[in-house]
């Protein structure tokens, strides 16, 4: 480990007094652990929940027809996400400003940013970090689908495609959604900033943003409902509690 990473022994996601495992290094960025916290303990859960929509979306499947849909698709629902974040820390070592960290929890990875306002970057390098994530995804739609189209309906490879094309679909969204944490609060954000903003200015509109927002999501997830879309039921209900404690300031980004 060079000199400028031995912070890493204690990076921000791990309380005070407790110690990670540096167990490689990837644009620059080390890979740590915690314990036995990088079990993938997510990809048996994601493994599990594939499966059983493959059977929700055809009944006569057997049980081990549905495995094997699960199988084929959880590397590709989570290798998206894995890419994602991989994107964003290609964008960050690009402007020569590389992730602090990145941490393998329960299989998959989280990034760490000691500073989220490093005054090290400009405006312009935030944007360039933040954007690397949905760029990949936006690049990938197409490939996927390529996959999908070229596969023979009821196929694995059919199966294999729809999986990369909702996943990478989703990530784009949802990434780029005005919220903290994710992508597009922080491209919005330095967005402001590079407008003459301060960085507080910034920040509270960004917060103002998330009260719209929040409702938008919570009635895109009662409609959901209403029409037994559950899957995006869920995930609007749940990105409207998250936009509701952002605007209230009971949620407030880090790191």
């Amino acid at each position: 480990m060079t000199e400028p990473h031995k912070s890493f022994i204690k990076p921000a996601v791990v309380a005070p007094g407790e110690e990670v495992t540096t167990v490689g290094q990837v644009f620059d960025a080390p890979f740590v652990v915690k314990g036995r916290t990088w079990l993938p303990l997510i990809q048996v859960l994601a493994w599990g929940a594939l499966a059983y929509a493959a059977g929700q979306r055809k009944p006569s499947r057997t049980w081990m027809q549905r495995l094997v849909v699960g199988a084929l698709t959880m590397p590709v629902v989570l290798g998206s996400e894995w890419l994602h974040n991989l994107a964003h820390a290609a964008a960050a070592r690009l402007v020569g400003h590389p992730v602090d960290a990145i941490r393998i929890t329960w299989g998959m990875p989280l990034l760490v940013y000691f500073e989220i306002n490093d005054e090290s970057l400009s405006p312009g390098e935030h944007i360039v970090r933040a954007v690397g994530g949905p760029l990949f995804n936006l690049l990938a739609l197409p490939l996927w689908g390529l996959v999908r189209w070229l596969s023979p309906p009821d196929s694995l490879g059919r199966e294999v495609g729809e999986a990369g094309v909702w996943m990478n679909a989703f990530l784009l969204a949802a990434g780029l959604l005005p919220v903290p944490g994710l992508d597009g609060g922080p491209i919005l954000k330095w967005s402001l900033v590079a407008r003459g903003r301060s960085v507080a200015e910034a920040d509270e509109v960004v917060r103002q943003i998330n009260g719209p927002l929040a409702l938008g999501m919570g009635a895109l997830g009662v409609s959901a409902f209403r029409k037994k879309k559950w899957l995006i039921g869920v995930l609007a209900a749940m990105f409207s509690v998250i936009s509701a404690l952002i605007f209230t300031g009971r949620l407030k980004e880090t790191r």
